[in-house]
């Protein structure tokens, strides 16, 4: 080996070296685009509030079935493994990018047969060949690094959009089977009332028959038990179609349920007692939220990724190989053949198409700005808006419930004192239409104050926690490609 190829070595491993030892730069937060309140402003001081854990919130409801369907959900949904394909493949990409800053080694081996001539002068030449070949692209203006910061950033995101799809698939679930039992306790209601307007109907015509009362008040009564009976079918068929969404949010068949869910249940009620944190910590614990921000920081990297484009690129190569005549010589080590390249790639004239592309990445980070602060406004929003909703319904609950004790009070008294001909059937009828009215919106009622606390639950992280596997999997990368870097240069 001559002097000058010892020399290119040299001076090619300490460029190696520097590249090898430098490290990928860590994920950057995005910077404070909105001013994020000290207190919620629904009326709810956070402050005396004690901030409990929001994981499986859904057992705060008491409701065993409930529980089953979320965890069934959240295996087997969908979207959610559609959500964690995603995620593996953007850990594949970024393994992908990892392994470009490390060396490539190539091994070939070859035998060829040249024969020339004819006749008397024909002869045959055998050459074998074996040989290694390694190439290393030096990072030197750190190009791939950023390359690697914005797929690991993206990696984060995607392990923060599956918590998002999580987080939103238990809602949804909680959301539907709220609304199956609302339904069947609004059936229920309605077949108990068409149970007393039937009896009510049968005493007008005992009282027809005695010559009491007229024909009218036995078709008003007829009329009043039909038109209840008319609202069975449409509460049934919202049964049936909130227990076909629940099938297919656990990923199963639309009837798959039918049987399981068929048996009426109360609507689930969630305590009162309520797990606020303060804005700022409420956002930390969106998964939306967090996605944004990698969002953020993977077109940041973009940006670096699309100036470190702009220079020249530096890399290494090198050969060592074996040729010979004959197989048996191949190998006595007497036709080593070696060498080694570095070289320098640069764009003399692009007619400022990477300069474009500086431009264009910079544009793709002020939009990913622009989107994070829209999903914060939204994420305060959300929390906003369910705790003013919650207050709202508790309140009016209350109002319905005495309404509704008051609708069954005058419901008993007018039916008695009309068989005593105390009253006319129109203020039987009157008092029965209230009745159902009444308890109807009490069942409602309840159904939305629990829904109100899913919602709640949801806004503020849904029990959302950053994937501990997506953070140790991003530093394992980033020493690994130090490591090899570092020992492959020395």
């Amino acid at each position: 080996m001559t002097r000058s190829t010892i020399a290119m070595i040299a001076a090619t491993a300490w460029l190696l070296t520097a590249a090898g030892c430098a490290s990928v730069a860590p994920i950057a937060a995005p910077p404070q685009a909105v001013e994020v309140p000290a207190q919620w402003g629904a009326g709810i001081d956070a402050t005396a509030a004690t901030p409990g854990p929001l994981a499986q919130w859904w057992q705060r409801f008491g409701d065993a079935q409930l529980s089953r369907l979320v965890e069934r959900a959240l295996q087997a949904n969908t979207s959610v493994n559609s959500a964690q394909a995603a995620l593996r493949q953007a850990r594949a990409l970024r393994d992908v990018t990892a392994a470009g800053l490390l060396p490539t080694l190539d091994g070939s081996a070859s035998a060829q047969r040249i024969r020339t001539g004819s006749g008397s002068t024909k002869s045959t030449v055998n050459t074998f060949l074996a040989g290694l070949d390694a190439s290393w692209e030096l990072d030197v203006f750190g190009g791939q690094r950023s390359a690697l910061q914005a797929d690991e950033a993206s990696a984060l995101a995607s392990a923060a959009s599956l918590g998002d799809v999580q987080v939103s698939v238990a809602a949804e679930v909680a959301l539907n089977y709220i609304a199956l039992r609302n339904a069947q306790a609004l059936l229920a209601i309605a077949r108990e009332n068409l149970a007393s307007q039937r009896e009510t109907l049968q005493i007008t015509q005992w009282r027809l028959q005695a010559g009491l009362v007229t024909s009218l008040d036995v078709e008003q009564a007829r009329t009043s038990a039909e038109q209840t009976a008319a609202l069975l079918p449409a509460l049934e068929k919202t049964v049936d179609q909130t227990s076909h969404a629940l099938s297919v949010l656990v990923g199963q068949a639309p009837s798959a349920l039918s049987a399981e869910l068929g048996a009426a249940s109360p609507v689930p009620a969630a305590p009162d007692d309520l797990a606020l944190a303060f804005p700022a910590e409420t956002l930390r614990q969106r998964a939306d939220v967090r996605a944004a921000e990698f969002e953020w920081s993977a077109a940041r990297a973009r940006v670096s990724q699309a100036e470190a484009a702009r220079w020249p690129s530096f890399s290494l190569g090198g050969s060592l190989g074996l040729v010979s005549l004959t197989l048996g010589s191949l190998i006595d080590g007497s036709s080593l053949v070696s060498s080694v390249l570095g070289s320098v790639t640069g764009s003399l004239f692009d007619g400022g198409a990477a300069r474009a592309q500086v431009g264009a990445q910079q544009a793709a980070l002020e939009q990913s700005l622009q989107d994070y602060r829209s999903v914060v406004l939204v994420a305060l929003r959300d929390v906003e808006d369910a705790l003013v909703a919650l207050r709202s319904d508790r309140e009016r609950l209350a109002h319905l419930k005495d309404a509704a004790d008051a609708a069954t009070n005058a419901a008993t008294l007018a039916r008695h004192q009309y068989a005593s001909g105390l009253v006319d059937f129109q203020t039987v009828l009157q008092t029965q239409r209230t009745q159902l009215g009444a308890q109807g919106d009490v069942a409602s009622a309840s159904a939305d104050v629990s829904s109100d606390h899913v919602r709640l639950y949801k806004a503020l992280g849904g029990g959302w926690t950053p994937d501990s596997a997506s953070v140790a999997a991003v530093v394992t990368t980033q020493a690994t490609v130090r490591q090899a870097t570092s020992s492959a240069a020395h």
